[in-house]
């Protein structure tokens, strides 16, 4: 019946999109359910680009939470103000940094560039004439099809402004996060089914913990390998020692290959100076490597978080393979995380284990 009393005709009998059998009904559902998978994977990939920017700007934001709350064992102020103290000592390092050393960082960060190309022509040349390496026109053609076949997924990345507009857009969030965290943590929290919301908030922290702590790891071991490879490599008399130095200590960020290029580096230039300098240059190496391996990691490990080295060193395979340059720099806060998540399911698990047989 409507507002005026009159009968409205219903017409009778099922609907062409009506399922009534109980088995279909079901088949359906599951079905709906890997569309449903399957459409979120083709989605994270064609939005991996922002995904990307996003975690390196969780990343960016646990870095300076950090700075705050260390900060904060000293300083019994708010936590706005301390947010303000480590952004202006962040920023004052890096000018006074680059304002004292800037003209020798210039001029040696040229002299690398044609010391690395000159060294690695050379050794081109010895392989091919060895038989190891195709000749310089075949290593043309395939680098042409290595960088032709990186694909979409990180042809951003090869553009200046791609990569300072990533670069900003990261520190931007990275802010944002930091100023607030515990408000994107309710909000978060909110999109969470409401039984599952305790569990969630406290696999939360403890991956958050856990991502405090090997940034704190990390920037330390940085400090440190690159503080004593540019004193090792002047005592020796190693051209651009205080330019090797910072690259070492930057690419000490990303453990196993970031030693390997930086030791590369090092050996080049060394030997550019002569096979003296070059061997002196490969000690170097070898000695800054195990103090920083057999002294500082166990050092630091023992308050951060605990990665095996082949569990790292694959992570770091997997994500520059799909994600580029990016990811291979974010791999081992990702794998950190996921270990942590994984760590706490399985405390679940064994709970739930011990509370069914008591």
């Amino acid at each position: 019946m409507d507002a005026a009393g009159e009968r409205i005709p219903v017409r009778a009998g099922a609907s062409p999109a009506e399922i009534r059998d109980d088995l279909t009904r079901r088949e359906v559902r599951r079905a709906a359910v890997w569309l449903g998978m399957a459409s979120a994977i083709a989605l994270i990939v064609l939005l991996v680009q922002p995904l990307l920017i996003i975690f390196a700007a969780l990343v960016f934001a646990a870095l300076l939470d950090g700075g705050v709350r260390l900060l904060g064992r000293v300083l019994p102020i708010g936590r706005g103000w301390r947010l303000l103290i480590v952004c202006l000592l962040t920023i004052a390092f890096l000018l006074g940094t680059f304002y004292l050393a800037g003209v020798q960082i210039a001029a040696q960060a040229q002299q690398l560039r044609s010391t690395v190309e000159v060294q690695a022509l050379r050794l081109s040349h010895w392989l091919s004439a060895q038989g190891l390496m195709p000749g310089a026109n075949d290593l043309g053609g395939i680098a042409k099809q290595a960088m032709s076949s990186l694909g979409r997924v990180t042809s951003w990345l090869g553009t200046a402004a791609g990569a300072l507009t990533s670069g900003f857009m990261i520190v931007v969030l990275g802010l944002f996060i930091a100023i607030e965290p515990r408000g994107y943590e309710r909000g978060l929290q909110w999109m969470v089914p409401e039984r599952n919301r305790v569990e969630f908030a406290v696999t939360v922290r403890r991956m958050a913990q856990t991502l405090r702590r090997l940034l704190a790891g990390r920037l330390l071991g940085m400090a440190l390998e690159g503080v004593l490879t540019s004193i090792a490599l002047w005592i020796v008399g190693v051209p651009m020692a205080l330019i090797l130095g910072i690259l070492t200590g930057l690419l000490a960020f990303i453990p196993n290959i970031g030693a390997f290029i930086s030791g590369s580096l090092m050996v080049a230039v060394g030997f550019s100076a002569g096979a003296h300098t070059g061997v002196l240059a490969l000690i170097v190496y070898v000695v800054v490597q195990t103090f920083d391996g057999y002294v500082v990691i166990p050092m630091v490990a023992r308050r951060t978080v605990d990665l095996p080295p082949a569990l790292t060193l694959g992570a770091q395979i997997l994500a520059s393979a799909l994600f580029g340059i990016m990811g291979l720099a974010l791999a081992d806060p990702m794998t950190a995380m996921i270990k942590t998540a994984m760590e706490r399911r399985s405390e679940n698990v064994e709970e739930a284990r011990e509370g069914t047989s008591s």
